[in-house]
């Protein structure tokens, strides 16, 4: 039976209780307007930049730089729109991330689906040059056009995290979640700052399944079905992976940097319940979900991971994971106590449909949406405790 963790409790029991909301921001050509219209094409992945500014990667290829001083530029910083394959829903750009060097280099790491049968793509290309792109790990993905994966983010450690769908469809059609052979429903580690060999990366000699035979050695953890998406917590390392569910739960997963090779459950589970008996091994250790939510019968229809907040404008917010869903926009967070095991609320709504959710350099938060593509920076509310010392309410800021 799934263990319902979703439920509308103070936040943080003991501290202020906080509320999410999302303040519309104006594109510079609308100063003073409510709406940050950024035009009907789908927009799926967003990352700040060193200077202030959000690259916001369009699914055809394009991406374009967003600062709060000055809007939406009107050009796109990049154009690859030649290699992306957007057939079905979910190809495309996919996934963007700055070098950690970004302001010396200007390079920039994309996940993407590759003409012409969308193999699922890792490269690096500077900013403005896409004739100079590098393709550095791909993994071939030709039968269905869903379950990409496609975030992108560097570690504390200075590698490389990618993650990767399961193959599509329905059912883990290739079992490729729990088959160490196949990048497939995986979340893969590289080294991008040298070559071994052939190949434009080396992989950490720490990788868990270097030295195991018929694995695949870049991969870090297994057991996904569509993570979408995963973060990197800057304060402490860990990895926080929000994973769609098939019909039943979806789920958020944390993983410290200790626990590589973490089984995360697809498809022998999804979630914590049982999905396909025939693919648990015995002896096998899963890990839990810190977080997950019903699916089956809701309003919800599909994860949007996200960020640990690590902004200066809330204080009491530092620490605190913030997720959503595509559907039902409910706004999740989850939190470590210090003394073990986690706090989960749900906070509110998001004003738009999430596709992601992004900081900038100063940690705070911005939310994207590709209907029809709406950008929204997130603040926190301090919300008072209800009469009566019941339940504090929970509530929304801002309008659409």
């Amino acid at each position: 039976m799934l263990r319902r963790r979703c439920r509308p409790v103070p936040l943080l029991a003991g501290l202020l209780v906080l509320v999410l909301s999302a303040l519309l921001l104006p594109p510079a050509s609308a100063a003073g307007t409510a709406r940050a219209d950024t035009s009907q094409t789908s927009r799926v992945p967003l990352t700040g930049l060193p200077d202030g500014r959000m690259l916001i990667a369009e699914k055809n290829g394009t991406v374009r730089a967003y600062h709060p001083d000055t809007g939406l530029a009107a050009e796109p910083v990049l154009d690859l729109t030649a290699r992306i394959d957007t057939s079905g829903n979910e190809r495309g750009l996919l996934g963007i991330t700055p070098a950690p060097n970004f302001a010396r280099t200007g390079i920039l790491y994309l996940a993407y689906t590759s003409l012409p049968a969308g193999a699922l793509t890792l490269a690096r290309v500077p900013i403005g040059a896409p004739g100079r792109l590098q393709v550095l790990l791909t993994q071939e993905h030709a039968e269905y056009n869903n379950h990409n994966g496609g975030q992108v983010a560097f570690g504390r450690d200075g590698y490389l995290y990618w993650s990767l769908g399961d193959g599509g469809h329905a059912n883990d059609p290739f079992k490729a979640g729990q088959d160490l052979g196949t990048l497939l429903g995986k979340i893969v580690r590289i080294d991008v700052n040298r070559s071994c060999g052939a190949k434009p990366y080396c992989v950490p000699s720490d990788n868990p399944f270097v030295r195991k035979r018929d694995a695949r050695p870049e991969i870090w953890l297994y057991g996904l079905r569509n993570p979408w998406r995963f973060s990197v917590d800057p304060a402490d390392g860990s990895l926080w992976i929000g994973d769609v569910g098939q019909g039943l739960v979806e789920e958020i997963n944390h993983v410290r940097p200790w626990q590589g090779g973490a089984n995360l459950g697809w498809s022998c589970r999804e979630g914590t319940p049982v999905f396909d008996p025939d693919q648990c091994q015995p002896g096998v250790k899963y890990v839990d979900p810190v977080f997950e939510y019903e699916h089956f019968m809701t309003e919800n229809c599909s994860v949007t991971g996200g960020v640990v907040y690590r902004g200066s404008a809330t204080p009491e917010a530092r620490g605190t994971y913030i997720a959503s869903d595509y559907c039902s926009t409910l706004a999740f967070a989850v939190r470590p106590k210090p003394t073990g095991g986690y706090e989960t609320a749900t906070i509110g709504n998001f004003p738009i449909q999430p596709t992601a959710i992004d900081a900038d350099v100063h940690g705070e938060l911005y939310a994207l949406s590709d209907l029809p593509g709406w950008l929204s920076r997130v603040r926190f509310e301090r919300v008072p405790p209800a009469a009566g010392g019941g339940e504090s309410p929970t509530s929304v800021g801002g309008a659409r």
